[in-house]
């Protein structure tokens, strides 16, 4: 069964590095509890649903999984996607779509001045730092099985939503 997956943004021109920066200064969590984990991941699946997206979704923090979920569409190859995302978030507190802009600005690729193992790293949208005031990032939410902006988008949103009706972000 093909799914098709309509963004409710259409892909238009790729965010500016300014527009990437402003979205993780302002997406920023007063707290990020185990069942905030849940919430969000619910949010992410309900919407994923909506859309029939093919993606796996994989909340962490400190370390630890706290969500995952794999929709129809998706495969294992999404999960190796995630991990290798998560960890350029990891490594650099921010999302991996903004590390991969912030080298093709300068006019190379990640892969080529970063000089990690590409196999364990892939600074390709769709894994967002979790940033709790006054702590920092304490994990990342990651979404795979999409093409690279739509991902990274796709989390945008729903962290946009999760923090305007959890914890009145505006």
């Amino acid at each position: 069964m093909t799914h098709e997956f309509t963004p409710r943004i259409t892909p238009e021109i790729t965010p500016s590095l300014e527009e990437l920066q402003a979205q993780e200064r302002r997406l920023v969590f007063r707290q990020f509890t185990f069942d905030d984990a849940w919430a969000l991941g619910s949010l992410l699946v309900e919407l994923a649903r909506e859309r029939q997206a093919p993606v796996a979704i994989d909340i962490h923090r400190a370390g630890q999984q706290l969500f995952h979920a794999a929709l129809p569409g998706s495969a294992p190859d999404n999960d190796a996607w995630i991990a290798r995302k998560r960890r350029v978030v990891e490594r650099y507190g921010a999302s991996s779509y903004l590390v991969g802009s912030r080298h093709r600005a300068k006019g190379t690729t990640f892969e080529e001045s970063s000089r990690l193992d590409p196999d364990e790293y892939a600074a390709h949208g769709g894994s967002f730092p979790i940033n709790v005031e006054g702590v920092g990032v304490i994990g990342a939410v990651t979404v795979s099985g999409l093409p690279q902006l739509e991902d990274h988008r796709f989390v945008v949103e729903a962290l946009e939503q999760f923090l305007e009706k959890y914890q009145g972000l505006r």
